[in-house]
Formats: structure tokens, sequence, C-alpha cells
């Protein structure tokens, strides 16, 4: 039987997911659904994100996803456990994944890592957790960066504008010299230059990327997926392909559809 993949987020972040999965999987069908209308998630409250999860799971499940990942950090950080229990398919979060590469990198160096993420997914303190199960000696400072999010979302990914905020973000960070920087929200790699200039020597860890290899470990090379990729948002769809094609370096994405994500 084929398996179709789903890929949510609360808007472009996921598409750095998209992205490796097309990478590592030539020519795979994946289903992506970018909740453009309620994009940040990672200012709500965990009862709010939950609700909104739950609706982007059902939706990309209707249409016919049999696994699902979950490109958010924020959702990732606060309702994997609740989406478990409500459905049956599989469903893989970012912040396993991301910790557990980040600890092996920060295993060989000094023991310390940074967690950069919204102020959801820091307040959740899930990819601390999540190191200090795979080793409590790791040091872990996370950091919120609450505008990275509406930067990418308005290709503000590069020049002054980036830089102003990765600068007030992360300077007090430097001298923690971090082994490993997780990007803790699948938006974030889009401004992976400016993090790089900021925090010179650490090794960004792509949550999205790490989420995908997972997947693919569960998946197996050969499984079968057939048919072309599908984008579909919950608002500003003309908005998202334009964007689309600039971060996965595509002349075209597809038909993105505009869909009503409160009715599921």
């Amino acid at each position: 039987m084929a398996t179709t993949i789903g890929i949510f987020d609360s808007g472009l972040g996921g598409l750095t997911a998209a992205a490796e999965f097309e990478k590592l999987f030539k020519n795979k069908k994946y289903i992506y659904f970018g909740d453009t209308a309620r994009v940040p998630y990672g200012t709500k409250s965990a009862d709010t994100i939950c609700r909104y999860a739950f609706q982007d799971t059902k939706f990309l499940i209707n249409k016919g996803a049999s696994l699902i990942i979950v490109a958010c950090g924020t959702v990732s950080a606060n309702a994997m456990d609740k989406l478990n229990s409500k459905f049956d398919v599989p469903i893989i979060g970012v912040v396993e994944p991301a910790a557990k590469k980040a600890a092996e990198i920060a295993s060989a160096g000094k023991g310390r890592v940074t967690v950069l993420g919204t102020a959801a997914t820091v307040k959740s303190n899930a990819y601390e957790r999540a190191i200090k199960k795979i080793d409590s000696s790791i040091e872990v400072l996370s950091v919120p960066c609450p505008m990275f999010v509406p930067l990418v979302e308005n290709g503000y990914t590069h020049g002054e504008a980036a830089m102003l905020f990765a600068k007030e973000y992360l300077q007090p960070t430097v001298s923690f010299d971090a082994d490993a920087v997780i990007l803790g929200c699948t938006h974030y790699p889009h401004l992976s230059d400016v993090i790089s200039q900021v925090l010179n020597g650490s090794t960004l860890v792509n949550s999205g990327k790490e989420a995908v290899v997972a997947a693919s470990k569960l998946l197996g090379a050969d499984f079968v997926s057939e048919g072309d990729a599908e984008y579909y948002v919950s608002d500003a769809p003309e908005c998202f392909e334009h964007l689309a094609r600039i971060f996965m370096k595509k002349d075209a994405v597809g038909k993105v559809n505009c869909i009503d994500i409160e009715s599921f």
C-alpha cells in the first residue's frame, strides 16, 4: 500500500523539511499544509496550539496522509503527546531528532547546546528535557527569538533587518560558545547565514532536516508514494507560492490551494 507523507507548519517554515524530504526521497509524494492564516503559533497558548495541531493533522489525514511530520517546533514542543494519543498514524516531531543530533555534537565537544525557538517552545523546555534525557551533563541555554518567524514569513532572511534581530537575540549567547545550536523552529534555517555570522564556530542543527531523517529510518528507502507534491494553505496562497519558489529554489512549486482549516 502506498504511503503518503503529510507535513505541516504554521506557515512557510516547514518548507525546510519539505526541501529535505525531496532531497532524501526523489519523486516521492508529500502533502504540505501551511497555516498562513494563523501564523505564528509561537505566541499562542498551549491549548490553542494543541487545537490548531489537531485540525492540521486531521486535514492531512483526510487528504490521505499515512505518516505525519510535524515540521513546527512549537507544536512539537507542546502537543506531541496529545497528537499521538488522538491519532493512529505515526507522527514525528522535530524535538527528539534535533535533540539527539545536538547531544551527539555536544558530547564530542564542550558539552554545550543553545536552543533557539519561539516563546512557546522555550517556555515548554521540551528541547532541554530531551537533551538532558540523553546526557544530563550537557549544559543547555534556550533563547526565545519571537521576531524570526515574521521576518521569514515576509521574506527578510538576509540584510540589515535580519542581522539587527539576530544580534539583538543572540549576542548575549556568544560567550556561552555552544558546540551545537538547535534551530528549534523550522523557519529559522532560512536565517542560517545571519545566525552563523553571530554565532561563529557553532554547528547549526536543522530541526526539520533531522525530523525527515527520523522519518526515513521509519519508512525505509523503498516505500511507495506516487504522485506530485500538493500544497495547501489557510490564507494568501499567492504570497506563499512566491516565497516558496524562493526558499525551495524552484521555478515553480505547483498549485497552492487555499482551504478553511477551521472546518476540520
